[in-house]
């Protein structure tokens, strides 16, 4: 890889595989960076490998092998949404391994905390029932991502990314939404960046700066932060700015 190129590890949230991340791995490439998007275990086209047993260890696991095995070294570990838990099991099983983790409109959780547990208690409640009544207990329907019920979030989105996600989706093992990670203390140094897309980068500075649970491990020594006003799937409402903020991160740039 030459000097001021990168290799990068682009992971989705929930419910969607590698394919969301295609313009932007396609931009990253053309910049001569190296990339692998990935699908984590149980989900799209690994949908068949999901059981009930399936969850963020699993899928710590999965990632951590794919770095190993292929033998991955100063990697820009990208996480959107939910495979925050996932990447930052696996960048803190193998930190020497990777130069930075990039959060998109996410952020690590503290140690002993699940992502569910950023749900306020009605959200959480609605999640569990959705489980229960249309998962078999162990899966999370695929959302209606309906942009009249939530137009924050799926801004910038066209109708043809919504049927995309509408059909390529899959159900996410509960399991990745209600297992916390068990985190070294301390948590490695790795540099982290952070990309807001519908949280302003102020009020997450301000929340963290006022000692949240959540948004105090985005603040702090090591962290850079990028804005990029749009929903929360970036990679498919603004891939092109996406892709040079990633860039410009594994670049050390702020």
């Amino acid at each position: 890889m030459a000097a001021g190129k990168a290799t990068f590890v682009l992971v989705p949230g929930h419910w969607l595989g590698a394919w969301a991340w295609d313009q932007v791995a396609a931009d990253l490439r053309a910049a001569g960076h190296e990339v692998r998007a990935v699908t984590p275990a149980g989900q799209a086209e690994r949908a068949d490998e999901a059981a009930p047993g399936t969850d963020v260890d699993g899928q710590a696991d999965d990632l951590v092998r794919l770095i190993v095995d292929d033998d991955l070294t100063g990697v820009v570990l990208v996480a959107h949404s939910g495979a925050n838990m996932a990447v930052t099991g696996a960048a803190d099983r193998i930190p020497e391994r990777v130069a930075r983790i990039v959060y998109v409109d996410t952020g690590p959780m503290p140690s002993g905390l699940a992502g569910i547990d950023f749900h306020d208690p009605a959200s959480r409640a609605e999640l569990e029932r959705a489980v229960d009544e249309h998962g078999d207990g162990w899966r999370l329907p695929v959302p209606a991502f309906d942009p009249d019920q939530d137009p924050a979030n799926l801004a910038g989105l066209t109708g043809e990314h919504l049927a995309a996600m509408r059909e390529r989706g899959t159900p996410q093992p509960f399991g990745t939404v209600t297992q916390a990670l068990t985190r070294p203390d301390p948590v490695p140094a790795t540099p982290r960046t952070l990309i807001a897309s519908t949280i302003p980068l102020a009020a997450v500075k301000q929340m963290g700066e006022s000692g949240h649970p959540v948004f105090s491990m985005m603040t702090g020594p090591g962290w850079t932060y990028h804005e990029l006003p749009t929903g929360h799937w970036p990679m498919l409402s603004r891939p092109r700015d996406l892709a040079a903020l990633l860039a410009e991160a594994a670049a050390g740039g702020a």
